[in-house]
């Protein structure tokens, strides 16, 4: 049965997931949100089995597997014992590394094999399908390769293993090292050996000075890096967007219709992204995004802005159904594109506008923010200002009502209060004081509204009576200090309302399809934030000590878990619980100074 005990092997231009029997099971060309040439996870398939739409290395009566990264990289090692004293170790890793003054990242995955001990017998699946699995390629050979043809694109295997063994999927022994090479229809330009070895090397070498460049916390340091490499896989280098998970239509829960594609940018998403890593200093991977809502602001001259954009800004995303795909553990439906890129989402334009703020105020910037972007930012105020008490579909992305959500507010409040900060830092004292003006105004309109007094707390929509996570961040983005009694009472009404075990869901009102029944995981880090903002310090790490063991084997995390049983469900990795992660680590590790 499939599961989410996946490793993910990636280079910011293509990503792949693997099982813990070294089964490549998800994986899209020429890019992250390409063509899902390796569907295994979404097809019924069972890898070692019929393999249909996967990569399988098949050790001949396997029976124990063990699996990790190699320290601070993104190169997955896999090792497989058979019943025989026999094993094998596989590398799995998509190239990545400085070359001629850029980064080098193409279409490819390397997977380098060799023998361990005893005599063990290897075999090796290579099935992809095109056009999400719908049609079998034309298959051609030559003497180091083959071919996988189909009328969109085409990949090549070179290999130094048996040609005729790999079409043929049959065993051989593994008494010396081999390496697989699959990307694009390139011949290479040394030895097989040569270059596998060249690609591993560099690309090692390139991961452990990325993490070197990081400013990790004292404590939970595995844990961080983890997941700042994971952050990174997700991340579309090329544009600069940051897709949300690597997946498609991963269920929410058990037998639910809630199955969404991820491989697009949401730009709420991507801020919360963009802030953890300010926190680490990855200011490379910020710059890029800055970039990418740049140019989304310069597309849109009357300042309104879609939720969610295809990673090279594609602003039409449809969703459609592939019914030739049953689905993860047969839940569909499997889904492509996404019909969120049509709702109203109003705390858009103060996502943006945060993100864009770290511009005006981070020196380590090598294009630091000026008034020409602020002017544009502006257009983006206007547009909070007109929208912070309009109904829309709510950053849960309710498909079947509208409500004023107290979320979507605050972010059109933290819009003008960013801009009247950042015209005030670059000497602009009229700007600064009219949108001082604005914020002050929605501020007061927003307590009022979104305060209800009976339940002595906020809630989620205006003179409402429902409670939802997303009000755990009224301290994160400066609506409300952390000593004011309003967010204390906040966050007990939310815990009472919304825990469940160790975890939280997002809300437990009735929606489209029905009540949620799986914890959003971003929410319990929320709540843990929340906890160490009111000073429960020790409760807080407690409880994030307890969240961090339900991370998958390999220390990943999807977007929703069971709170009964820890089993992880819905999009994966997902960029918003890494983030969660990354934030509570910085937040509540002892100090360098403190440890020592």
């Amino acid at each position: 049965m499939s599961s989410l005990d996946l490793g993910i092997i990636g280079n910011c231009t293509i990503a792949a997931m693997i099982d813990a029997k070294a089964s490549l099971v998800w994986g899209c060309f020429p890019r992250l949100d390409g063509d899902a040439v390796f569907q295994a996870l979404l097809n019924g398939a069972v890898p070692g089995e019929s393999g249909e739409g996967g990569f399988s290395l098949d050790l001949v009566d396997q029976c124990q597997s063990e699996q990790a990264y190699l320290p601070n990289t993104a190169i997955l090692r896999t090792v497989l014992k058979d019943g025989h004293g026999g094993a094998v170790e596989i590398l799995d890793f998509a190239p990545r590394f400085a070359l001629f003054e850029r980064i080098y990242r193409p279409p490819l995955i390397v997977r380098r094999i060799r023998p361990l001990q005893g005599r063990p017998r290897l075999r090796v699946r290579l099935r992809p399908r095109f056009e999400n699995g719908r049609i079998d390629p034309e298959i051609t050979r030559g003497s180091n390769h083959i071919r996988f043809v189909s009328a969109s694109q085409t990949l090549r295997l070179t290999t130094n293993a048996p040609i005729s063994y790999v079409l043929e999927e049959r065993p051989f022994l593994l008494d010396r090292p081999i390496d697989l090479l699959l990307g694009g229809d390139e011949s290479l330009e040394a030895g097989i050996e040569l270059t596998a070895r060249d690609l591993f090397e560099r690309t090692r070498d390139h991961w452990c000075n990325w993490v070197r460049s990081l400013s990790i916390p004292f404590e939970w340091q595995d844990a961080v890096i983890g997941a700042s490499i994971t952050l990174k896989l997700c991340h579309f280098e090329e544009t600069g967007a940051i897709v949300a998970a690597l997946t498609t239509s991963i269920p929410e829960a058990p037998d639910t219709e809630r199955t969404w594609d991820y491989r697009f940018c949401w730009l709420r998403d991507a801020y919360f992204v963009i802030h953890a890593l300010n926190r680490l200093g990855g200011t490379r991977m910020m710059e890029d995004y800055l970039r990418f809502i740049g140019d989304i602001v310069e597309d849109a001259n009357d300042g309104a802005l879609r939720p969610v954009y295809g990673i090279t800004r594609e602003a039409l995303i449809d969703e459609s159904i592939l019914s030739h795909l049953p689905g993860y553990r047969g839940i569909g439906p499997v889904r492509v594109g996404n019909q969120a890129h049509l709702q109203v989402q109003n705390d858009v334009y103060g996502s943006v506008v945060l993100a864009s703020t770290h511009a005006f105020f981070d020196r380590r910037m090598t294009r630091p923010g000026d008034t020409i972007l602020f002017e544009q930012l502006e257009r983006l105020g206007v547009r909070a200002v007109a929208a912070f008490d309009q109904p829309d579909a709510g950053p849960w992305e309710l498909r079947g009502s509208a409500a004023v959500h107290t979320f979507s507010a605050v972010m059109c409040w933290a819009a003008c209060d960013r801009l009247a900060k950042i015209a005030r830092q670059i000497g602009l004292g009229e700007r600064a004081a009219h949108w001082r003006g604005a914020a002050d105004r929605l501020h007061g309109i927003i307590r009022e509204r979104a305060w209800n007094a009976e339940l002595g707390s906020f809630v989620s929509t205006f003179d409402g009576a429902e409670m939802d996570a997303t009000l755990l961040l009224l301290h994160e983005v400066d609506f409300l200090s952390a000593d004011d009694p309003r967010f204390a009472a906040t966050v007990d009404a939310v815990s009472r309302t919304l825990r469940s075990g160790d975890f939280l869901y997002r809300y437990v009102a009735e929606d489209d399809f029905g009540r949620p029944k799986t914890a959003f995981v971003i929410c319990v880090f929320w709540y843990i934030d929340a906890l160490a903002a009111l000073g429960r310090r020790q409760e807080a790490r407690d409880l994030f000590e307890t969240v961090l063991a339900h991370r998958n084997p390999l220390g990943l995390l999807s977007e929703d878990i069971d709170p009964r049983s820890g089993e992880l469900w819905g999009n994966f990795p997902q960029t918003y619980s890494m983030v969660g992660l990354i934030n509570c680590a910085m937040r509540l590790s002892r100090s360098w100074e403190e440890a020592f």
